[in-house]
């Protein structure tokens, strides 16, 4: 089939996620008490992926998890207003510095320049993503799938198909490309998309042919 649109990936992907983590909890941490060292940081992060799988699983909603994270990382149990409160000074520091990967602008604007749509797949919540799109200057992005819109998220690859019918074009007819080899490169294939890894890190796996380093080789497969 003829290439017809890319769907990428947001976070990792076109937004830097983890240096916006960083930030943000380098600024939020001491304003809680906390110290913002590695241990701690570390601990946010594995706390933070076990309560996203129960929500990527439709098992709770995405203000829970939110709540739960919290919950274990503090030790401490707060009414759900409170957490909303104690985490939104998280969030103001994570929204507040969330800022593109350098490569991204200069790809999306290839993939539209080659003729091709564009389009957006996110496990994020679907105001926040299309927020830090605006952040980052891709708010023309039209098309922003997210477990909000489709009701199942990345890795299933039943998202992948329910975005691609919801754009109207055929899965094979669509590159997905993203940083998470599990998610966005083997689902999307298992539903009959094309996809490339972004292997920013160089973590591999080796043995995955389609894979970049950087959005600036993605030429190669437009």
């Amino acid at each position: 089939m003829i290439l017809k649109g890319v769907l990428f990936d947001l976070d990792g992907t076109l937004g830097d996620h983890d240096a916006s983590v960083a930030a943000a909890l380098a600024a939020w941490l001491p304003s809680i008490g906390m110290a913002s060292d590695e241990a701690t940081i570390r601990a946010w992060e594995e706390i933070t992926e076990r309560h996203l799988v129960a929500w990527r699983r439709r098992e709770i909603s995405y203000a829970e998890q939110r709540r739960r994270r919290l919950e274990e990382f503090l030790g401490v149990r707060h009414d759900p207003d409170e957490a909303d409160a104690i985490f939104a000074g998280y969030l103001a520091h994570y929204d507040t510095g969330y800022r593109a990967c350098p490569d991204a602008v200069a790809a999306v604007d290839e993939a539209a320049g080659a003729g091709l749509a564009v389009a957006v797949l996110t496990n994020g919540s679907a105001v926040q993503q299309r927020g830090k799109l605006r952040r980052i200057g891709l708010s023309h992005i039209a098309q922003v799938f997210t477990p909000d819109d489709l009701g199942v998220a990345k890795p299933d690859p039943e998202a992948f198909r329910l975005a691609c019918g919801r754009w109207g074009i055929e899965p094979g007819s669509v590159l997905s490309v993203g940083d998470n080899h599990a998610f966005d490169v083997l689902a999307a294939r298992e539903a009959g998309l094309r996809a490339v890894h972004l292997d920013r890190s160089g973590s591999g796996p080796v043995e995955e042919m389609c894979r970049i380093s950087t959005l600036g080789a993605l030429d190669a497969y437009l």
